[in-house]
């Protein structure tokens, strides 16, 4: 098979390697080919965050010599997409001579902020995830610290909830997040990394050579549709958090990968009067601040998708094409109206030179069955568009899972209402986990359209929603369990609506709350 080589920094350095399959893993690739054995494999899934390793690349929408760091897990990431890119891993931040010290120390340290924190509030016992959050709080810190903020608890969780401690040892790894924010501080040479990373960026990929490599990755949009009208049979990735576990649990291989993920055009979020245009390449992180910005109360909802390494590598784009019935974003992209924009290139006949051909619909009109849909083999679903919030919106997004943190849904639902005078003007309702693609639930929306939004009719339309799906059984939830807990969340966002905040264990105050006990009454 022909493979390119690779090129990316360590420790400022460049290295270089040739014969990377398209599906090694970053995390086979270290352990492997570089003998970095500090860098640890968990589960292999991105669940425990063991694996995590920051990289590095130039974000040109923030200056010239800015850098963008993400923490991502190496085990479902594959090696051919850090061409170009920096690395980190819990063994480099002693060593790499581009982190230097700000300030003088009184007693200079050998270690970095981050591992002299968890050395202080005796944040490692185990030791086998310690690099995992050593590197989550690296890239807390490049993104804080390196910024000249602080890190609150709340930053700290969030940072972490794609890290396992086996050991429960949550409290005094949040308080080195902390604790790392008042230690001498350093900082990457960023002019320097970013000189250094402009001098490895590949060029593009060949899109219909014979002698194409088993890892295309195409900078332009009509490089990367043309790569596709010549390759359908490769697999396409966007992000890999999916493709990843078919790579590690399903042990395939591909002879060729197509790789959208570098495409210049689809990496943008375009903001419009009436809609945001996310591209495919988009990464979850980045989309969901989008979203968020247009509607904070998506906040909680955004963070819970997954932990934050899958979401900083994982793409919006990438998770509504792989229609999973329990992927979280498509329910909320259903109930917010987005349409889906797909492309192919069309070639040219006689002197006529090819184009770009493309159509958008609904989102939940992609869709065909189990993890089937309309694309053609040589469509690429290129852009998701959405509408902006209006006057009298009502929205909510719940998430129902086991786990608090980077878990799957049993059951997602999201409900945008049009309020107008106490009466809903207009329902689109969107639902996970209760069929066998994302769905609208379309006769609950019909219940609640035009209906007084009080108790009454909230009720009924609860009752309606609970009837209107079959779900499975399986290991995260019964169908009854689902069906029931449909119905309680509608009425949940009544309460929601009237301000109730008891509900939520987020939002409840320990300090208002009455934990005096009371010794039970009993009968003389």
């Amino acid at each position: 098979m022909h493979t390119r080589p690779i090129r990316f920094l360590r420790r400022g350095q460049l290295v270089s390697l040739g014969n990377v399959t398209p599906t090694q893993t970053l995390l086979d690739l270290l352990r492997d080919e570089l003998h970095c054995t500090g860098t640890k494999e968990g589960c292999g899934e991105g669940d425990c965050g063991a694996c995590t390793v920051v990289l590095g690349e130039l974000d040109a929408s923030a200056g010239d010599n800015a850098i963008k760091y993400r923490a991502i897990n190496s085990c479902i990431r594959l090696a051919q997409s850090v061409d170009g890119l920096a690395l980190w891993t819990a063994e480099d931040l002693a060593q790499d001579p581009l982190i230097q010290a700000v300030e003088p120390q009184a007693e200079p340290s050998e270690l970095h902020p981050v591992q002299e924190a968890l050395v202080q509030c005796h944040g490692s016992q185990c030791g086998f995830c310690t690099p995992g959050f050593v590197m989550s709080l690296f890239g807390l810190y490049q993104n804080q610290v390196g910024q000249g903020q602080g890190v609150t608890r709340e930053q700290a969780v969030e940072a972490l909830s794609g890290n396992l401690c086996r050991c429960t040892g949550y409290r005094p790894i949040f308080d080195a997040a902390q604790r790392m924010g008042e230690l001498p501080r350093q900082q990457v040479n960023e002019a320097e990394l970013a000189q250094r990373l402009r001098a490895i960026q590949p060029d593009a990929a060949p899109a219909a050579a014979s002698d194409a490599p088993g890892y295309l990755a195409p900078t332009t949009l009509q490089g990367l549709l043309q790569a596709r009208a010549a390759h359908p049979q490769a697999q396409l990735v966007a992000g890999c958090t999916d493709v990843g576990l078919w790579i590690t649990k399903q042990h395939r291989q591909f002879e060729q990968v197509l790789d959208l993920t570098r495409t210049a055009e689809l990496r943008r979020v375009e903001h419009y009067p009436h809609h945001l245009a996310i591209g495919a390449a988009v990464t979850l992180t980045e989309a969901f601040e989008a979203l968020v910005a247009d509607r904070p109360q998506l906040h909680r909802f955004a963070s819970r998708f997954a932990g934050l390494p899958v979401r900083n590598s994982g793409t919006l784009g990438g998770n509504v094409a792989n229609g999973s019935p329990i992927g979280d974003s498509m329910p909320l992209l259903i109930a917010l109206g987005a349409h889906v924009v797909l492309m192919r290139w069309e070639a040219g006949r006689g002197r006529q030179a090819g184009r770009i051909v493309h159509r958008e619909f609904p989102l939940e009109q992609l869709y065909t069955g189990y993890r089937q849909n309309v694309m053609r083999p040589d469509e690429v679903l290129a852009w998701i568009k959405v509408p902006r919030p209006q006057t009298g919106e009502l929205l909510r997004a719940y998430k129902i899972s086991k786990r608090q943190d980077d878990d799957i849904s049993a059951v997602c639902l999201a409900v945008r209402l049009q309020l107008q005078d106490g009466q809903v003007q207009s329902a689109s309702i969107g639902v996970g986990g209760v069929a066998a693609t994302p769905v609208r639930a379309s006769a609950t929306e019909a219940a609640l359209r035009g209906q007084a939004w009080q108790p009454a009719s909230v009720q009924q339309a609860a009752e309606v929603l609970r009837s209107e799906f079959s779900p499975i059984s399986d290991m995260r939830a019964s169908s009854a369990y689902r069906r029931e807990v449909l119905g309680n969340l509608l009425q949940r966002l009544w309460l929601d609506s009237q301000g109730l905040s008891t509900i939520d264990l987020q939002r409840l105050d320990p300090a208002t709350l009455d934990l005096t006990f009371q010794a039970p009454k009993v009968a003389a």
